[in-house]
């Protein structure tokens, strides 16, 4: 898996790894627009440049196997990373794909991902990771999920 310079064009591998509890006096308010010690109890993952600590994009998710699914409580990529002058582009897609290989190593083919959205960003996750509306939320299966993977996990 692989980010994106977009002042560059060059591509970096990174790593997704659960964050550490240290980690958590990192993440506030200033840097990842959340207050992520209040995922602290959740299962967290944050991505990095392979051999760098800078964490760029962070993702908490609740697994809910009844339901074959597992559902996004909060993403986000650091303030730097946001918008038409980001400095690193990808890294949303491959936190979703992170959590969508998860789903399907859980789930197989009934894997479900779902996540709810702001309203003003809701259609770019339409249009840019295939999801659909799901009632209140946006959710991705198989087999786009598979398709999503291929796009993202394809080394």
């Amino acid at each position: 898996m692989k980010i994106l310079d977009t002042s560059t064009g060059k591509e970096y591998p990174i790593e997704i790894l659960p964050v550490e509890s240290e980690d958590f006096n990192l993440l506030g308010k200033g840097r990842y627009f959340f207050d992520w010690r209040i995922e602290r109890n959740q299962e967290v993952y944050k991505l990095q440049i392979s051999g760098s600590s800078d964490i760029l994009g962070l993702v908490s998710m609740e697994r809910i196997p009844n339901e074959w699914r597992i559902h996004i409580r909060l993403l986000t990529v650091s303030k730097e990373n946001k918008g038409n002058g980001k400095k690193y582009d990808k890294i949303t897609g491959n936190l979703i794909t992170h959590v969508a290989k998860i789903a399907v190593l859980q789930f197989g083919e009934l894997a479900c991902v779902s996540l709810k959205p702001k309203s003003q960003i809701a259609q770019h996750y339409i249009d840019k990771y295939n999801m659909n509306v799901t009632g209140m939320s946006l959710s991705i299966e198989v087999p786009e999920i598979l398709d999503l993977i291929n796009l993202y996990d394809h080394d």
